[in-house]
């Protein structure tokens, strides 16, 4: 139970404080409801489907590979980093709480807003004849894995290699960017040459978007997404790891400074 206030007691800081703060929380509505618009309005038009066709398939890839992306990913580094710079680690030494509840804590917040994001995409989706008909919970554990891996990976990057908040936006634009366009996210993998689709199998975000788009939008089972279920579970449980021990290295640092 003590784990567990503390872990909700720091999530509904984090909160608190991006709702005080609006900004990031808005940003990170529109830009999910812009780029589903955008994926669906295009897809009906060059793929010749119908407009339900359409946001069906754009909705689960906006959504995993777009949203979750920059709110997860960017989200995590950008706390971490600022937590840093507004010296809250340091405060954190001298307090009771513990560092698994601080560590879980971000991860409950940012995994607030993500399925925030997934319940508005989903809800404009709707609005144009979109309904989820198959594997509710399946697709939720896959959301919830992609939340895991985004965090975890933000962890490491905002640990390892952001130093300043600047540092934020120049590593979200080095990795994201192509790792989103090679994961299918603005293009449907369908589109790419084998070359591109031999390189996406590397892609945690490819995975991703296949797994979701498999079982929401093809009407695929389990069985048939099976190679992208087990590589993301297996690159999310090492980006938790991962993003634990970078975590714990980073506590050590700010010890000895």
């Amino acid at each position: 139970m003590k784990y567990w206030r503390e872990t909700l007691a720091v999530a509904r800081r984090i909160l608190i404080e991006l709702g005080r703060r609006k900004r990031s929380l808005i940003f990170w509505a529109i830009f999910p409801i812009t780029i589903l618009l955008l994926n669906g309005f295009i897809l009906a038009e060059r793929a010749n489907l119908s407009t339900e066709e359409a946001f069906t398939n754009a909705a689960p890839v906006t959504l995993v590979g777009a949203a979750l992306f920059f709110s997860c990913l960017g989200g995590s580094v950008a706390t971490v980093v600022s937590e840093r710079e507004q010296q809250t680690l340091k405060r954190l030494f001298l307090s009771p709480l513990s560092g698994l509840s601080y560590f879980l804590g971000i991860f409950v917040a940012h995994a607030c807003i993500g399925f925030g994001q997934g319940i508005l995409v989903y809800l404009v989706a709707a609005f144009f004849g979109v309904e989820i008909e198959q594997y509710v919970f399946l697709g939720l554990f896959i959301i919830l894995m992609s939340i895991a891996a985004y965090v975890g990976l933000g962890f490491i990057l905002g640990t390892q290699l952001a130093r300043r908040t600047e540092d934020v936006n120049a590593l979200v634009a080095a990795f994201g960017v192509p790792l989103l366009i090679l994961g299918g996210t603005f293009l449907p993998a369908a589109l790419f040459p084998d070359e591109l689709l031999d390189i996406a199998e590397f892609n945690p975000i490819f995975h991703m978007n296949e797994a979701l788009l498999g079982i929401w939008a093809e009407e695929k089972t389990l069985e048939e997404i099976q190679s992208h279920f087990i590589f993301l579970m297996i690159f999310s449980v090492l980006m938790i790891g991962g993003g634990w021990l970078s975590y714990q290295g980073m506590l050590r640092r700010e010890r000895r400074l």
